[in-house]
């Protein structure tokens, strides 16, 4: 991790109002996850108890944050139709739901009119951003932490667009 990056951990306990999460990859090949991706490939099973050891880190976190009166919200723009690794994480997005994030789904075709950042970020409080960078296969590239301006306002942009357009989970249907 670049030195300019914290853990998110100690960056969403930052937040006092927002935090965004703009996702628009179709693939992710991130470690931490691929033994519960491979598993469900296999037997079509995720794991959705927000207490096992896979996702209780990160229900605690959020849910923390949400007690504190940060709103959380993530936006997935996805092509149609989508990849395994979506309609996983799309099967997973309930536990996300119950630790009190909000989140919503953009058909690719429509966000073709939005000017989007060229990776995947985090805004904290609309004036934070953190880059997730990605490798060609969706390996984690590293974090990177900005607090300039027009990255930020751009961010907010972008995800605002998206958010307007998107469909909430709970209507989305896996095409």
């Amino acid at each position: 991790m670049p030195p300019s990056a914290r853990s998110f951990e100690e960056l969403l306990k930052t937040a006092e109002r927002s935090a965004v999460h703009l996702e628009m990859r179709d693939n992710y090949g991130v470690t931490g996850e691929a033994e519960d991706f491979e598993n469900w490939r296999r037997t079509g099973l995720r794991d959705v108890d927000p207490d096992s050891a896979y996702w209780a880190p990160w229900v605690r976190l959020v849910t923390e944050a949400v007690s504190r009166g940060v709103v959380v919200r993530r936006a997935r723009i996805v092509s149609e139709p989508v990849t395994d690794y979506i309609r996983y994480e799309h099967a997973g997005t309930p536990v996300n739901l119950r630790a009190g994030e909000q989140v919503r789904w953009l058909p690719r075709r429509q966000a073709s009119n939005i000017a989007l950042p060229g990776n995947d970020f985090w805004l904290i409080d609309g004036r934070l951003v953190r880059w997730n960078h990605f490798t060609g296969d969706g390996a984690s590239a590293g974090p990177e932490e900005t607090e300039d301006m027009a990255a930020a306002k751009l961010c907010a942009s972008a995800f605002e667009a998206v958010w307007e357009r998107a469909i909430p989970h709970e209507q989305y249907q896996i095409r």
